[in-house]
């Protein structure tokens, strides 16, 4: 089974997959979570390329770099796990792509789409899970945990997250636009809900939707 976490910075993915991971762990499943972009050795150096670098970079030339990192991990880990039987989650997938290359730069659906085709494999989510949140309060969490002012150009965030709070309305519009086209595969879940709350959502769900 492959599950995805969607959403913008702050949203509280990674609280959310930690949690899932340890109850699925103890119900015995075999659970591998990965995170994009990263997950191989290259992947991860392009991360580094990406979110780390002060170098300005082309909306092409991300989203070329998202899709090779995207490729790797996906040829390398992803699909090898799924053949062994294992449960995939992962921190963002394509639809983060449509959101942010697509919505939030601006750059064409159709070319995205013909990308990322090749880049997944055509592999397509069982599951994902989008948590949404305005991006307002969302980048008040994010530099909230860094302990640092309200400034776009602070050293202390990463290259998408300098984007502005233009571009995450732009991405979050994205997301909702996504999961209105794909709504057999979305779940869309109140990320200012209690983590606790939000947890208990996510596997009554996920017992519902896969019980057999």
């Amino acid at each position: 089974m492959l599950i995805t976490f969607e959403g913008i910075d702050g949203a509280g993915k990674s609280t959310q997959i930690k949690k899932l991971v340890t109850t699925l762990s103890d119900q015995g499943r075999d659970v591998l979570t990965l995170r994009e972009p990263g997950g191989t050795e290259v992947a991860e150096k392009i991360r580094m390329i990406l979110l780390e670098s002060r170098h300005a970079i082309s909306p092409i030339g991300e989203l070329l770099l998202f899709s090779a990192s995207r490729a790797e991990l996906v040829q390398e880990v992803v699909m090898p796990a799924l053949a062994d039987g294992k449960t995939v989650i992962l921190d963002r997938f394509f639809d983060s792509t449509t959101a942010y290359q697509g919505y939030g730069r601006g750059l064409d659906l159709e070319m995205l789409r013909s990308i990322i085709e090749i880049s997944t494999c055509g592999i397509v989510p069982d599951i994902t899970f989008y948590l949404d949140i305005p991006p307002e309060e969302a980048l008040k969490r994010k530099f909230s945990a860094k302990s640092i002012p309200l400034e776009f150009d602070s050293d202390e965030l990463d290259r998408m997250e300098r984007s502005g709070a233009e571009f995450y309305h732009n991405v979050r519009q994205g997301y909702l636009e996504i999961m209105r086209l794909n709504s057999k595969r979305f779940v869309s879940i109140n990320a200012l809900e209690h983590p606790a709350l939000i947890h208990r959502q996510i596997t009554a769900l996920l017992k519902q939707r896969f019980e057999s």
